[in-house]
């Protein structure tokens, strides 16, 4: 038989809604969590056992698990950063020898231009022959003054180039993580000095 609240007529059954749930709990002799967790079937001893083994889970998994991939990450964003700051200053060392380069070249051209001036004041005191010795004099200093130089920029570019490839590969292998063979190295020098060449 339906059960019939006392202020509805005999013939109309109850229908369960919020109001009677409230009025069933309010009556019975136990406490509302015991009347909700029989209600819907809830086995307190295994809730208890499933929220331990889920927090033993989720503190070995961030122990052993996500601590180490996030450590992980965080030493290659510093290897990444460490690679970027030297590359950074490799290109600033480069930009001074270049900036060196260039006032050599002017100091040279400022050299030159002086002794081909005392070239020309001489030319006008002595004979042709002696116009004609100067003038190779100021052109041997004039070459070799070049060809020092054109060797100065050519060792600081090749040092710069070496330095370079050896701060890639470096940074190659910290952020790869493995050890990388000699071919490898040699590979990889050779295709940033072809870079840096271009």
């Amino acid at each position: 038989m339906v059960p019939r609240l006392p202020f509805t007529r005999s013939s109309d059954p109850i229908v369960p809604t919020e109001m009677s749930h409230l009025l069933i709990l309010a009556a019975s002799d136990a406490g509302p969590v015991a009347e909700i967790a029989k209600t819907f079937g809830a086995n307190v001893p295994a809730l208890v056992a499933n929220a331990i083994s889920f927090l033993l889970v989720a503190l070995i998994l961030k122990k052993w698990a996500i601590g180490p991939i996030q450590k992980t990450l965080e030493d290659r964003r510093a290897t990444i950063a460490q690679g970027l700051a030297d590359a950074s200053r490799a290109r600033e060392d480069l930009a001074v020898a270049h900036r060196k380069s260039q006032e050599l070249l002017v100091e040279t051209g400022a050299q030159t231009g002086r002794i081909i001036e005392e070239s020309r004041a001489a030319a006008a005191r002595v004979t042709e022959i002696e116009t004609q010795k100067a003038i190779a004099a100021a052109a041997d200093i004039i070459a070799k003054a070049r060809h020092s130089n054109d060797a100065e920029l050519a060792r600081l570019k090749a040092e710069l180039r070496q330095e370079f490839g050896r701060l890639v590969v470096e940074a190659s292998i910290k952020v790869t993580g493995k050890i990388l063979t000699l071919d490898d190295q040699k590979r990889l020098a050779e295709e940033t000095q072809r870079q840096i060449a271009a």
